[in-house]
């Protein structure tokens, strides 16, 4: 995931609740009231201090609607181009969310057998990650 800001931890756990967001029942939101326990663990994998990004992975231990977005705008780190829990931004017009499950894993309900499937993150994403990379190259 590509986050707005310059995380300083190099990996560091949100342990919140998630519930239904009591200003905008369309939305989710770390709170207290009717809510469920929810855990993610983040690593910084790359900062691009001149882009002021963030290049993260996360490893969920609780399945929550919206969990990723929810805990990183909870931290101060929205996701780029999430319009729903972030602000709009032109810059590198994105279209989405750059959020990407490269690895899903879990306990199929019918063979009750673990499976896991794999998969490399879409162009757009790649490409903005070539941009960031060329950027702090180019401003060193």
């Amino acid at each position: 995931m590509l986050a707005k800001g310059i995380v300083k931890e190099d990996e560091f756990t949100i342990n919140q609740p998630i519930g239904r967001s009591i200003k905008d029942r369309k939305k989710m939101a770390v709170t207290d009231k009717n809510s469920k326990e929810a855990i993610t663990h983040f690593k910084v994998l790359d900062r691009f201090y001149n882009s002021k990004i963030t290049y993260l992975l996360a490893c969920l231990e609780t399945g929550r609607t919206h969990q990723i977005r929810v805990h990183m705008k909870y931290a101060g780190y929205p996701l780029l181009g999430d319009e729903v829990y972030g602000t709009k931004s032109k810059e590198f017009d994105v279209k989405g969310q750059m959020l990407h499950a490269r690895k899903l894993g879990f306990i199929h309900p019918t063979t009750n057998k673990y499976v896991e499937f794999d998969s490399n993150p879409p162009k757009e994403f790649e490409d903005i990650l070539i941009k960031l990379r060329n950027r702090e190259i180019k401003e060193s």
